[in-house]
C-alpha cells in the first residue's frame, strides 16, 4: 500500500485513466468488428471514416502501438474495398 500522498494520488489516476483507455479500446474494437459485419459497400463506405478515426485516436495516445493501427486500417479498407 502507498504512503506518501503523491504516490496515492497517481494510484487514483493510474485508475480513472485505465477504464477511460479501457472504454475508448473497447468501444473502437466493437466499431470495428460492425464494420467487418457490414455487407453494404455504400454503408461500410460512410462507416469507414469514423472507424479510421477512432483506431487513429488510439494510436495518438499509445494505446495500440503505431503500426498495429496501420495494419487494422489497411486490413478495413481492403475489406471494405472487396464488398
Amino acid at each position: 500500500m502507498a504512503h506518501h500522498k503523491s504516490s496515492q494520488k497517481r494510484i487514483r489516476q493510474d485508475a480513472s485513466k485505465r477504464l477511460r483507455n479501457r472504454y475508448y479500446k473497447k468501444s473502437t474494437r466493437t466499431a470495428i468488428k460492425n464494420l467487418r459485419e457490414l455487407t453494404d459497400k455504400v454503408e461500410a463506405e460512410k462507416f469507414l471514416p469514423k472507424v479510421i478515426s477512432m483506431i487513429d485516436k488510439l494510436a495518438k495516445k499509445n494505446n495500440i502501438h503505431k503500426n498495429k493501427a496501420s495494419n487494422l486500417k489497411s486490413s478495413l479498407t481492403k475489406h471494405v474495398a472487396a464488398l
